[in-house]
Formats: C-alpha cells, structure tokens, sequence
C-alpha cells in the first residue's frame, strides 16, 4: 500500500492538482474486483515499478503515471470498451480537479494507446504502451503466471476457442519489428518476451491453453 501511495502522491502534484480523497481506495477497489485475475493490483503494480527506472525517458511524467493508474480501471470481460471508459473517467477526473483541459487529453490519449490497435502517437505514449506489455518480456516464471492467470479471467470461453484467439493475438505481437516501442525496454526486454511468446504458442498449439504448473 506505500508503494501505490507514493506513486499516487507523487504524481498529482506534477498536474498542480489533487484528486478527491477517495479516488485512491476506488481505484485500488476497482483493480480488486473479483472476476480479475490478471488486470488486478499486481499488474498495477508492476506497471509502476517499471515505470520508475525509465521516468526520465517521460516528457510528462506524471500524466504517465496517471495513465497507468487508470489504464485498466474498468474492467469487464463482456465488454470491448474497457479502455475508453478508463480514459474518459481518468479524463472527467482530472478535469475536476482543476488540470487544464490539454493535459486531460494527453492523459485520456495515453489511455487510449493502451488498446494496442494502432502505432503510437508520442513518445509517452510508446513509453506507456511498453509498461503495458512488460510482462511478455517477464521471467519465464512469471510469464506463466500470467499466462494462467489470463486463461482464468476467461474461463468462460471454450477451451478451443480460448487457444484459437489467444494463438492469435501472440501471433500479432511476434509479427511486429519491434514488440517495444523504446530502446530502453527493447535492450531489456525484447528478446526474452519474444522467447516467452514463441514457448505460449507452441503449447497452445499442442492443445494446453493453460501454462505447465
């Protein structure tokens, strides 16, 4: 709970602006809510902490790390505009506080970024986008981790149909030139997550959706 109360305390006053008291606890409530598995506190949390060693590479860094506390902020598995409704309450909340205007875009666009269906359109919105997708270049162990931890967010879907798409999605992400938008996390992180998205694919592939225990 430190951990997220400095990042929290840290970044508002970059915007000039304090958010109501009780945004902190329904973020984090949010991020708490029982069908996630994945999109929880712990990736919050470790988007955070890989924001800290590249924070210089942010012109703005403190709408960044707004971003990232709002970035999966609504979460419903049978929607397809979780991260539009992240960015406009991220947007509407710090217009109540007093940002102006343009710093609100910025924010709500970084957000935005974070739905991974187009280049993005800054610097801090690579850099955002490379926090996002950190965990394809995690350890193998806990690369697995979120692998399972995926599969139980949609444990709904039939198992079948669960490897056809998720196949799918990796396979996107191998197709690209580069999976990482900055050479910070490219030198990092690239070449084991490329590693880690060849060994998901090829077990989805042989008919295990989930990670080996």
């Amino acid at each position: 709970m430190a951990s997220f109360l400095d990042s929290w305390q840290t970044a508002w006053p970059t915007l000039g602006a304090q958010p109501e008291p009780a945004l902190f606890d329904r973020l984090l409530a949010a991020y708490s809510e029982p069908h996630r598995r994945y999109h929880t506190q712990q990736h919050l949390q470790e988007c955070l902490d890989h924001l800290q060693p590249a924070l210089g590479l942010a012109a703005h860094p403190g709408e960044v790390a707004l971003a990232l506390w709002f970035h999966d902020a609504v979460y419903a598995l049978d929607r397809h505009d979780n991260e539009q409704q992240s960015a406009d309450w991220a947007q509407q909340t710090v217009l109540a506080a007093g940002v102006a205007p343009a710093v609100a875009g910025r924010i709500h666009a970084l957000i935005l970024a974070t739905r991974h269906a187009a280049l993005p359109a800054t610097p801090d919105e690579g850099l955002l986008v490379d926090i996002d997708l950190a965990i394809l270049g995690a350890a193998p162990g806990r690369f697995d981790d979120y692998e399972r931890q995926v599969r139980e967010e949609y444990a709904a879907v039939p198992e079948a149909q669960f490897r056809s798409r998720r196949q799918a999605i990796l396979e996107g992400f191998l197709r690209r030139a580069n999976l990482f938008n900055t050479t910070f996390f490219r030198e990092r992180l690239e070449a084991l997550a490329r590693a880690n998205l060849q060994r998901s694919i090829a077990r989805l592939q042989a008919g295990g959706g989930d990670a080996p225990a």
